[in-house]
């Protein structure tokens, strides 16, 4: 029976993530604290700003020094990741990795020397920005947690000499949510056609209800080592290639439109927040429902 492996919250977002045992689903079905703080550039309003690389964002798609900072979390509670303090271990220049040093800053009340310090190594002005009902996500019509398994994370970096194992690859592609004792590509049965999710529970009764919405559109972030940010050379050429020759007869859905994706983007009902969810828990398809593709937080549920 697939189950889950591991819950990765991000408490900054493009910074270090944190494993948790469990995870309380927040406001919009995010794992509580996941990206509750993002970096912007200076006088950026983060809920105008694209999260595209060039939106704003001082983030893995448009700024490669991110990947040198690595950063320890202080979190709110077991199943919270809002983050109480963080510690940042910056080099001393954005080029090299040696002589590094590292402060401590309690949240949220340094968060102003944080973003100075980090602008420093950086080289111009940002400001932390922070967002306690649903955090900062990629997908903001798809807010809940991110699913892929251990087996996709293994075929990902078996097709890469850079890429060192499935953990490695993991912190490449950010998931939330690791399911393991199921083959590679499983998470590819959580997404259907446009109009429709698939329902899937995670626990026991009660169940903790998640929908599968769309297959995630990679960007530039894997292909970059995730502690230097060198990129390696011919990735998404590479990864295409692989992703279309590895292809389950279970990915055929007309939102899967090119190659370039992986891992699944989700909502969850309202009755699920406030839910948790724990490592080791059983996972299983409930069946396909309608969702509303202008806003696919919206669901119009069926009989699964």
């Amino acid at each position: 029976m697939t189950r889950v492996a591991d819950l990765v919250a991000y408490p900054f977002k493009s910074l270090d993530g944190v494993s948790i045992g469990r995870a309380t689903l927040g406001p919009n079905g995010a794992l509580r604290g996941d990206r509750s703080y993002a970096l912007v550039e200076a006088g950026v309003d983060p809920h105008a700003a694209s999260v595209g690389g060039g939106g704003g964002y001082v983030n893995g798609k448009s700024e490669p020094a991110i990947h040198r900072l690595r950063a320890r979390y202080e979190l709110a509670g077991p199943t919270d990741a809002t983050p109480t303090a963080v510690t940042i271990e910056r080099p001393s220049r954005p080029e090299t990795a040696t002589d590094a040093d590292e402060r401590r800053f309690a949240l949220p009340d340094e968060g102003d020397a944080l973003a100075a310090w980090v602008g420093e190594f950086l080289g111009y002005d940002v400001d932390l920005v922070s967002e306690s009902a649903g955090g900062f996500p990629d997908d903001r019509a798809a807010p809940g947690p991110t699913v892929v398994s251990t087996g996709t994370l293994a075929a990902v970096a078996s097709w890469f000499d850079e890429i060192a194992d499935a953990t490695e690859a993991r912190r490449r592609l950010r998931p939330n949510v690791v399911l393991d004792d199921c083959p590679a590509f499983w998470e590819d049965r959580l997404f259907a056609d446009h109009g429709e999710g698939v329902r899937f529970a995670i626990g026991d009764e009660p169940a903790v209800e998640l929908i599968g919405v769309n297959p995630c559109q990679r960007c530039v972030v894997p292909s970059r080592d995730p502690d230097t940010g060198e990129e390696i050379p011919g990735f998404r050429e590479t990864f295409i290639r692989r992703r279309r020759e590895t292809l389950p007869e279970w990915t055929a859905s007309d939102r899967f439109d090119h190659d370039f994706r992986l891992m699944v983007n989700t909502v969850v009902p309202e009755r699920s927040w406030g839910a948790t969810v724990a490592v080791g828990d059983a996972v299983a398809i409930d069946g396909v429902v309608a969702v509303d593709d202008t806003g696919a937080a919206e669901t119009r549920e069926t009989e699964p």
